[in-house]
């Protein structure tokens, strides 16, 4: 029963994880660029939600929140790639990198100076306590979240698949020259991506404050979404949601059953573990180039 418990609780983690991961795929497959600042994306996700909910500030109804703060995380990932990426359009992926990693640190500081830097708890309905069967105590706001993250998973699926935009970014993720001679507009379609970026770290940030306290320095869970990226397969989108709930698994089970401070190692040492002996990833489907 102590089993369940810990595949419960990891795979609620797992979750959040692979939705932040999933962002790092999404924006890497469409635009060849690394967002290291998609862990605060979420952070400012969750931020952005308990400003519209919780009664200090807006207080407004939870359900009714939600579309308004997927607009304003979905306008904030298609601003930062029409103004902030602009500037290093055409550089070399170090100032792309060097440039989120900074944006990074800007929204952390930004956060903390209108929210505070005290944790805080979001108002949210998935909070719903704790289910207790003989020894075992299952959070129901990590029962939520899993079943929250599969449903996204599937309306994500059914977006890329059925979709006239979906179609055109997995067209343009695959090849840019040729989705652009074929009249897809490629530089609108990535500005798209970011905005999916930014909707889909909404998610995950309301999902991580439903589980507990958030602060600016709840952004630093995009290491290990960026861990479990590589993991699954840094272009592969099922990947990344995989690489996701492995490390979510490994965490609690490695500080349950490993000496103290394992919990915190064994995710990076399965990642080392896998770029030298799978460096693709567990789940990335490597193409050969035809010449």
């Amino acid at each position: 029963m102590d089993v369940l418990q810990l595949l419960v609780s990891g795979l609620a983690n797992g979750c959040v994880y692979g939705l932040v991961a999933l962002g790092f795929v999404l924006i890497y497959k469409a635009t060849e660029a690394v967002n290291f600042a998609q862990g605060d994306f979420m952070m400012l996700g969750a931020f952005v939600t308990l400003a519209f909910v919780n009664p200090e500030y807006f207080g407004l109804n939870f359900w009714l929140a939600l579309p308004l703060v997927f607009l304003v995380m979905g306008l904030f990932g298609y601003l930062v790639d029409r103004t902030v990426l602009r500037f290093v359009f055409g550089q070399s992926q170090t100032a792309i990198i060097i440039l989120t990693i900074a944006l990074g640190f800007v929204l952390r500081f930004a956060v903390g100076a209108i929210w505070g830097h005290e944790p805080q708890n979001l108002q949210s309905p998935l909070r719903l306590g704790d289910l207790r069967a003989g020894g075992v105590v299952l959070g129901l706001a990590d029962v939520a979240v899993i079943l929250v993250t599969a449903i996204l998973t599937l309306v994500l699926w059914q977006f890329f698949q059925r979709t006239k935009l979906g179609l055109a970014m997995q067209a343009a993720s695959q090849n840019q020259m040729a989705a652009y001679y074929m009249g897809i507009p490629v530089r609108r379609v990535q500005g798209f991506v970011w905005a999916l970026a930014g909707i889909v770290a909404a998610v995950a940030g309301i999902l991580y404050a439903s589980k507990g306290a958030i602060d600016p320095n709840a952004g630093f869970i995009g290491i290990k979404a960026f861990a479990a990226a590589v993991i699954g397969g840094f272009g592969s989108l099922p990947g990344a949601l995989a690489g996701g709930l492995i490390v979510g698994l490994i965490e609690p089970f490695a500080a349950r059953y490993l000496p103290p401070g394992w919990s915190q190692v064994a995710p990076y040492a399965l990642l080392i573990a896998v770029l030298l002996f799978r460096p693709h990833g567990l789940f990335a489907q490597v193409r050969a180039k035809k010449v």
